[in-house]
């Protein structure tokens, strides 16, 4: 039987590349096909040099073409490391979607600053204030929308639109939310490459039915990293808001943060920084203020930047309480942390209507290489 060297590509083409949704063809892994007799070698550049990557795909690739082509075939792979062929700017392809008026991208150089906490409460203020609200819960590998809004659980259903099957988000005290969280057991790790976890935000921002809104929060994860990458060209981002603690070690993070966006690659306007538990209050001493973490550190931060301080929240036991519940406590009508969380949205608000009026509408951002977003200092 004479082997061609169009049958072994034909095989090839029903195998993924490692890391990748594309084949080992259309992805240009395979950069060679000899056939020798009964021997077939094939040279193929993957990104990913592992033993066990490069041994599962060796097992996959010989194991395919013994049972499509011939099983006396002996099947040589030689291995090379290069880069991947998926890009930055291959990952999402930039577009609006139709429908929301703002997208405000809400971040931290660190975790445990309360990022989700700000968000979620955020979003509650805006929905008691008139506004339509929606939370893309992008935090691929740590989500939290879920338990802070109680709908832990919930699945998203299928919708209609335009002759087109579209997931709907799950409503939770008059916010629309989107997340990882609901398709995934509560103690089910989520271990995704880069592509992958974009893959995933992809479906969740286009693939979903938002309706109109005025506002779509994108609780973004910590650092500055592929996801971030991603949103940023998948959307037109309005504006950015940077959360951080007043301690030294998180506002140097929110730095990095703040030059992610002013990158001249990227250029999202920094609406503001919301300094999260710049002071512990005892509910026994309302009056009272501890400055655990250090005092007016995000103050400093937005002066030297010269971007606006958005406001201060307090360390109170009630808000952590608030989240665990599922319940966030934005929703406790005449406290002082309900006002405190007004403050803050209404500078949002603020800076939004700002921002809108003064400058043209972010277009999604191209980048063509990695090399455009260089490391932020």
């Amino acid at each position: 039987m004479k082997i061609s060297k169009e049958s072994v590509v034909e095989v090839l083409k029903k195998i993924n590349s490692p890391g990748s949704d594309k084949d080992l063809i259309s992805s240009e892994s395979v950069t060679n096909i000899q056939i020798f007799g009964n021997q077939i070698d094939i040279d193929i550049k993957i990104s990913n040099p592992t033993l066990q990557a490069r041994k599962n795909l060796e097992l996959e690739v010989v194991k395919a073409i013994h049972s499509k082509i011939l099983i006396e075939l002996k099947v040589k792979i030689n291995f090379s490391v290069g880069s991947s062929k998926i890009k930055a700017s291959q990952v999402i392809k930039g577009k609006p979607i139709p429908g929301i008026d703002s997208i405000i991208a809400i971040a931290s150089g660190k975790g445990g600053v309360g990022k989700s906490t700000v968000t979620a409460n955020i979003a509650v203020t805006l929905s008691k204030m008139g506004f339509k609200v929606g939370i893309l819960d992008a935090d691929i590998y740590g989500p939290s929308m879920p338990i802070m809004f109680d709908i832990e659980g919930e699945k998203p259903l299928a919708k209609e639109v335009n002759g087109k099957s579209k997931m709907q988000p799950i409503e939770s005290y008059g916010v629309k939310i989107l997340s990882i969280g609901f398709f995934t057991k509560p103690d089910q790790a989520v271990i995704w490459r880069g592509p992958m976890a974009s893959k995933a935000l992809n479906q969740l921002i286009f693939d979903s039915a938002w309706g109109d809104l005025d506002f779509l929060l994108i609780d973004l994860p910590p650092g500055t990293g592929d996801i971030h990458l991603s949103i940023i060209q998948s959307l037109p981002i309005s504006g950015a808001v940077v959360i951080s603690t007043p301690q030294q070690i998180a506002l140097a993070d929110a730095r990095k943060g703040i030059a992610m966006f002013q990158q001249e690659t990227i250029k999202i306007p920094v609406l503001g920084i919301i300094e999260n538990m710049a002071y512990f209050t005892p509910k026994e001493l309302p009056d009272a203020k501890y400055y655990i973490f250090g005092k007016d550190g995000a103050k400093q931060l937005s002066e030297s930047k010269k971007i606006p301080l958005l406001g201060s929240l307090p360390l109170v036991q009630s808000v952590r309480e608030a989240s665990d519940f599922g319940r966030p406590a934005a929703l406790q009508d005449n406290s002082f942390v309900a006002d405190s969380f007004v403050s803050v949205t209404q500078q949002v608000v603020r800076q939004i209507i700002k921002r809108n009026k003064n400058l043209p509408p972010t277009k999604a951002v191209e980048i063509t290489n990695m090399a455009g977003c260089s490391a932020v200092k």
